[in-house]
């Protein structure tokens, strides 16, 4: 596997220790990443993940970590590419395209050092017929007479719960192209699968459906969080209750009951960019009602976090100044320490623009990750020093330690009126009304202090 981040990291993890017949290694530039992997500590948290290395490494002995890319294509007969591709930030399609820079870089290195056949897997979540692209690279750029198949086997993964994720898959999915040898290399790609997960799980299709099958599940997981979210607003004005709302949309077969928790609001490295990208694909093939509404989902998460921001502005007697924020959770979501495109990043920016004096605490996310976005707010390893003198509390990720806490202690610890925003609508909002805390969720309105107010 080329690339050594989330993904390459977390799946080959699992492949090595369920296929102890293969050598499986990761490969990156990235010298420093590579050392980590080697170290006792690990460059991202994942449940599991760590205890799985071991045992590949010390039980199968056959998962390696390294930084020579040219040594491990030229031995490797199955390449996967797990390279990122953020969203670009110049040019044409900037805000919204995918960055094919490192796929490009990858697909030459690829060519100039492959002496023998390979099959190229696309891992990383790509834009459909990226595979035409990369072939056309591929068998212009080599340097020995070799053939290349290329498969789309895109990931499923959410975080915090990868390596389950991996471990019992809803599906595996791999696509190829309808040839003979587009057929015998999809068959050597669902072998290594076929170690661990049911053969009914393991779905072979097209190409370039595959490819667009992973933007597209991405994409309806984000419109169900936007479509629940704008409910919520909904039932902050009117009384209704979302969680209420959601129970009784989730009990109707036709819509389940997954990804219909309100929020304020999705983040992490995939949902925005995927959907971005979708709007962008659209756009390309003058499909712009479509790209509309693919937008507006990203434009309801993006009002979801500045009404959440804004109400505990306005709820706060329309001034933070000096008021000092207790900060839960950094992290996008529990159980990981990512915190790329977490919704605090947007809400603390327009706190620390009123002024507010920002502590942070979250069990998970460094220091440095929250130092180098916000240099001057405080950050707290002890939540205890966090809560103190705090004139509220907002919980943003929804860390199952925060569910835990006394909170009678807390409130005596905190300046009065004591608020509590509750971002993920996690805790108690009862018990903690009883105890004194003025505390306001998402999509429930609170009846005491209701206001109004326009964003």
């Amino acid at each position: 596997c080329i690339g050594a981040g989330y993904v390459g990291g977390c799946t080959f993890a699992v492949i090595a220790s369920r296929c102890p017949s293969y050598k499986v290694i990761v490969c990156d530039i990235d010298e420093k990443r590579i050392a980590q992997w080697n170290s006792d500590e690990l460059p991202i948290f994942e449940p599991q993940l760590e205890e799985t290395i071991k045992e590949a490494q010390t039980k199968n002995k056959n998962l390696f970590f390294t930084s020579d890319v040219a040594g491990s294509i030229k031995e490797s007969d199955i390449i996967f590419v797990a390279v990122s591709t953020p969203t670009k930030t110049y040019g044409r399609g900037a805000g919204k395209a995918f960055d094919m820079t490192s796929w490009e870089a990858v697909s030459r290195s690829i060519a100039q050092h492959s002496e023998s056949d390979k099959i190229i897997v696309e891992k990383s979540t790509v834009p459909v017929r990226t595979a035409e692209k990369v072939g056309m690279i591929l068998n212009s750029a080599k340097t020995h007479d070799v053939k290349f198949e290329i498969l789309s086997n895109p990931e499923f993964l959410a975080e915090g719960s990868a390596m389950n994720d991996l471990f019992y898959p809803d599906r595996v999915l791999v696509g190829g192209h309808n040839t003979d040898s587009g057929k015998e290399a999809l068959r050597r790609v669902c072998d290594i699968y076929r170690h661990w997960v049911p053969e009914e799980k393991i779905i072979t299709t097209n190409m370039w459906t595959s490819e667009l099958s992973k933007l597209a599940s991405n994409a309806m997981l984000a419109q169900r969080i936007s479509s629940i979210n704008a409910i919520s607003a909904l039932c902050e004005e009117t009384g209704a209750d979302v969680e209420e709302v959601s129970s009784v949309l989730g009990m109707d077969d036709r819509i389940g009951n997954r990804y219909l928790k309100a929020s304020v609001g999705f983040g992490g490295s995939c949902l925005k960019k995927d959907v971005l990208a979708m709007v962008y694909i659209c756009e390309t093939y003058e499909l712009h009602q479509v790209a509309e509404f693919w937008k507006s989902i990203v434009t309801i998460n993006e009002f979801q976090k500045l009404r959440f921001a804004t109400r505990i502005l306005e709820t706060m007697y329309g001034t933070v100044r000096g008021k000092k924020l207790c900060i839960l959770g950094y992290a996008f979501k529990k159980d990981t320490g990512d915190c790329r495109e977490s919704s605090a990043i947007e809400i603390i920016e327009y706190l620390k623009n009123e002024n507010a004096n920002i502590h942070i605490y979250d069990p998970k996310v460094t220091e440095n990750d929250i130092l180098s976005r916000f240099p001057t707010v405080t950050v707290q390893k002890d939540v205890k020093d966090a809560i103190k003198d705090a004139h509220a509390l907002v919980v943003i990720t929804e860390w199952d330690e925060f569910k835990e806490y006394d909170y009678s202690e807390i409130y005596s610890q905190m300046k009065k009126p004591a608020f509590i925003f509750d971002g993920r609508n996690i805790l108690d909002h009862s018990k903690l009304t009883s105890i004194g805390f003025h505390v306001h969720g998402i999509g429930k309105q609170n009846r005491s202090e209701f206001k109004h107010f326009v964003l």
